[in-house]
């Protein structure tokens, strides 16, 4: 057996470095590139095998360990999960930075390998600097955090485990129903261990990513469900995306008129102006698409987990008699709800669908009553967007700056939000034009994810305008990846909301009884609480030292030349803008359906007391579905 002589984490490297995935016919490399922060728990060891790859493995510099993992997600994302990068953290607070990045990689099924430094697995020296000390358990370290938010995890103590890991770790990555973060914590002394590897080990390995089809009985019992149904609606979730099963999916609209609706995840799996794209569902949805899924006898789910913003925390499907079809690669998510499980993949599964239906298509009355509740909408989305000049210089809403941009950019563009009151107003505004336009993280909601994965989407599309749009909250938990943005010339284009504060959160703190309270960014008043004088921060100027060009518009129509300024940009650049303050509205039209979330029982305040009977009246139409 020929042999190879190299450390475990110079193994590791070229390892990755042969790995590909193949789907459709088309091939590509699994990892191409690792993000690394250097310190003594991987400086010796991947930090060295990074160095000695050279152009084998890519390697990229950041600044922050979450922020990372977030460009690598936003890198998976756009590869539609073909592809993915690595990230190698020293032990530590480097490790456990990893722990948010790696949970909204996994709620979101997206692949990321993780690769944090351990402390040593021989124990010549207890404790290490930076290592925890567990009482009751030696074999315990930080990255055991990274358990329950990983898909897979593997500690590797000897150089031979190596092989095992590798290969299970890189499975995961690839399978389409088990994706999502991957963790092989590495001793800092294993990784700069020599041993004589296999030369097979490092042999190029194809990982096919399946289309499974379905089961021909879960696909009668499916068809025979749809072609009973009279008022039925398709929910499009990010396995449509995931899936490239946009096509397959129009094909079943064209032919049976059944009206899509779309989660986050799945807005864009029609174009905005297929006449059965109905926009958003659920609590940040449109009203057609709520009021038919209030009235609907069948949901056909199609690569969605339902979340409770989609269910609109299990009031909104409301017809005693509706049933549910889930379309799901994951078994977990197609017996969701109840529903009748139809595994497979989307795009398997939805040309399946479309060849069993020829022939069928909804009522006549149902599709012209969602066709006029689509216009309607739309008008509803030009008044939000409209600007009135009274020459007053007022600052623009938050749904006018979503306006403008919608009226700057093309098909080709790509738009990337995650938390804040951003989401809500996409979700229900956004005319997305082509399939990966639209690219909201709202699994785990993760402020600071939206700078790191516009780089990532960058790298997958360097051809593509990529936009960031960030409130100043998000900014502020995680601007550092300007830097690299910066560095590395990634002409990223990020919109910077000013709004002094937390504007999401302070719409639901009043709504639940909260009044707003610890929700703006202002000064203290005398009566202790937030409510002075603004702060005077300057985040352009913030960005500005950070390396990016900054435009600050002040009105509608500078925001528009701004954008279309910073659109033609070659390199990276920020367009702040100043919107209503925090505890004003988006001037976006409001929440179509509720969200559960649970207001104190007992309160003296007026305004708890009042939100905790709204409270009941909304629970009381939650409902479960059993049957």
């Amino acid at each position: 057996m020929t042999t190879r002589r190299l450390t475990v984490a110079q193994a590791l490297v070229e390892f990755l470095a042969h790995q590909y995935t193949e789907r459709d016919g088309r091939r590509r490399r699994l990892i191409a590139a690792c993000w690394g922060i250097f310190g003594h728990g991987n400086v010796a060891g991947v930090g060295q095998a990074l160095l000695e790859s050279g152009d084998a493995m890519p390697y990229l510099q950041g600044r922050n360990e979450q922020a990372m993992v977030h460009a690598a997600v936003g890198f998976a994302r756009h590869n539609d999960r073909l592809a993915a990068h690595a990230v190698t953290t020293s032990i530590g607070p480097g490790a456990t930075n990893l722990v948010t990045g790696a949970a909204l990689a996994t709620v979101n099924r997206l692949p990321v390998l993780l690769l944090p430094g351990d402390t040593f697995a021989t124990r010549p020296a207890d404790p290490v600097l930076q290592q925890l000390e567990h009482p009751g358990a030696g074999d315990v370290s930080v990255n055991d955090c990274l358990r329950p938010v990983s898909r897979y995890f593997d500690r590797v103590v000897r150089p031979e485990a190596l092989i095992p890991a590798a290969l299970q770790a890189v499975r995961v990555l690839a399978d389409p129903v088990e994706t999502g973060a991957v963790t092989l914590a590495l001793p800092q002394d294993v990784q700069a261990e020599a041993y004589d590897w296999p030369e097979e080990f490092f042999a190029d390995r194809t990982w096919h990513v399946r289309r499974p089809a379905p089961d021909p009985a879960e696909l009668a019992a499916a068809v025979e469900a749809v072609r009973a149904a009279r008022r039925p609606l398709l929910i499009a979730g990010g396995g449509v995306h995931h899936s490239e099963a946009e096509d397959a999916l129009r094909a079943l609209a064209d032919a049976t008129g059944i009206p899509v609706a779309s989660t986050q995840a799945g807005k864009g799996s029609l174009r905005h102006d297929h006449p059965a794209d109905i926009g958003g569902i659920g609590h940040t949805g449109t009203a057609v698409a709520d009021a038919l899924a209030g009235s609907a006898d069948l949901v056909i789910g199609v690569g969605t987990r339902y979340s409770d913003f989609t269910t609109a925390s299990a009031t909104l499907f409301a017809a005693p008699d509706v049933r549910f079809v889930n379309l799901n690669i994951a078994p977990y998510d197609a017996h969701k709800l109840a529903g009748l499980p139809l595994v497979a993949d989307a795009r398997t599964g939805l040309e399946a669908l479309t060849g069993q239906l020829a022939g069928h298509r909804v009522p006549e009355a149902y599709e012209s009553a969602y066709t006029a509740g689509k216009t309607q909408w739309e008008a509803a989305v030009d008044y939000a967007y409209s600007w009135r000049d009274d020459g007053d210089g007022r600052r623009p809403t938050q749904a006018q700056v979503i306006g403008a941009l919608d009226a700057v950019v093309g098909d080709e563009d790509v738009v990337i939000n995650a938390a804040g009151s951003l989401p809500g107003d996409l979700h229900k505004l956004w005319r997305a034009r082509s399939r990966r336009q639209y690219h909201l993280e709202y699994g785990y909601s993760c402020m600071g994810y939206e700078i790191p994965a516009a780089i990532g989407v960058r790298l997958a599309a360097p051809d593509r305008p990529v936009w960031a749009l960030v409130g100043d909250g998000t900014y502020l938990m995680m601007p550092t990846e300007l830097v690299t943005a910066v560095q590395e010339g990634i002409a990223i284009k990020v919109i910077l909301v000013q709004n002094h504060g937390y504007a999401s959160i302070g719409g639901l703190s009043e709504a639940v009884g909260g009044e707003r309270f610890g929700t703006a960014y202002r000064f203290r008043a005398a009566d202790g609480t937030y409510t002075g004088e603004p702060l005077p921060v300057d985040l352009a100027a913030n960005a500005a030292s950070l390396g990016m060009s900054v435009l600050r518009p002040r009105t509608v129509l500078e925001l528009r030349a701004a954008l279309a300024e910073a659109r033609a940009a070659e390199g990276p650049t920020c367009v702040y803008v100043e919107t209503e303050t925090a505890d004003s509205v988006s001037g976006a039209p409001p929440a179509q359906a509720w969200w559960d979330v649970p207001v104190a029982e007992t309160a003296t305040r007026p305004a708890a007391v009042l939100a905790r009977e709204e409270y009941e009246r909304s629970a009381a139409a939650r409902r479960r579905y059993l049957s």
